[in-house]
């Protein structure tokens, strides 16, 4: 169910019926020749409406501008602060809580955006304890990465524009890639890159991190459904006592008629 789509005569009914909400974010930046410079934009939106439609949750409009620091000089990247990313999110939770909302999934596309959505998910465990916050960035496929793709990863943690991302797109947007254009370019990487901040075209000239041309559909359908059946697992799992706990004693009543009734905490 789309949220914007509703009117005001019928979200109240949707949101009580609704076990959560989905919140997409991703980026605008350079993704290679060969992919959109929307491509985290377009895998967040993928993936938060099938969660959303397998879970039976309501779908949030998307946030499409993110933390591109790494990628700001390449052409075509347009970023927002992370303490932007923090305002937003605490704030969109906030309203979402008052109105009824008492679990939230944010579903983020960009690895950049990691910190933001922490910290924002940590205050809106303070602000509102009875709003249960998810953030998922790809959850549980890193087995999957290693078994269906050929290719090594010129950084543990990264995969952007190379044979993950891209098998990704062509299972979810197809339309959108161009394989013709498709390059390999594996990296030199430094080890320094996770101890100092490191702008991307200290080490990259075309923002591909790996064998672009590897991707095919099969692998981003394994990568791409391992994480949704993850966060759906990670949402019907029921919460600890102690942040039930902490929920029933420091929430306050809700303007929409008392606050959640399942007592979700803080983030996992």
């Amino acid at each position: 169910m789309r949220f914007d789509l509703e009117t005001s005569y019928t979200i109240r009914e949707r949101i009580g019926n609704a076990p959560f909400a989905v919140l997409p974010i991703g980026a605008v930046e350079a993704h290679g020749p060969h992919l959109p410079l929307g491509t985290d934009n377009v895998l967040a939106a993928w993936l938060a409406r099938e969660l959303a439609e397998r879970g039976g949750g309501l779908l949030l409009p998307l946030l499409p501008y993110g933390q591109v620091w790494s990628l700001a000089s390449f052409p075509g990247s347009v970023g927002i602060s992370n303490g932007t990313i923090v305002s937003l999110v605490t704030e969109i939770g906030r309203h979402l809580h008052a109105q009824g909302v008492n679990k939230l999934a944010i579903v983020n596309g960009h690895l950049g955006n990691a910190a933001a959505l922490k910290e924002a998910s940590r205050r809106l465990y303070e602000d509102v304890p009875r709003l249960k916050t998810f953030v998922f960035f790809y959850p549980g496929t890193s087995d999957v990465i290693r078994r269906v793709c050929e290719s090594p990863r010129p950084h543990k943690d990264y995969f952007h524009a190379c044979e993950i991302e891209t098998s990704c797109m062509l299972h979810a947007a197809p339309e959108l890639v161009d394989m013709g254009k498709a390059i390999d370019d594996v990296p030199d990487i430094p080890d320094t890159v996770d101890m100092t901040p490191t702008p991307w075209e200290t080490f990259t000239s075309t923002a591909v991190l790996g064998k672009a041309t590897l991707a095919d559909a099969a692998k981003g359908r394994a990568i791409l459904e391992q994480a949704v059946g993850v966060m759906l697992k990670a949402l019907n799992s029921p919460p600890p006592a102690a942040a039930d706990a902490k929920a029933n004693a420091n929430e306050p009543t809700s303007k929409t008629g008392g606050a959640a009734e399942d007592g979700y905490g803080g983030p996992i």
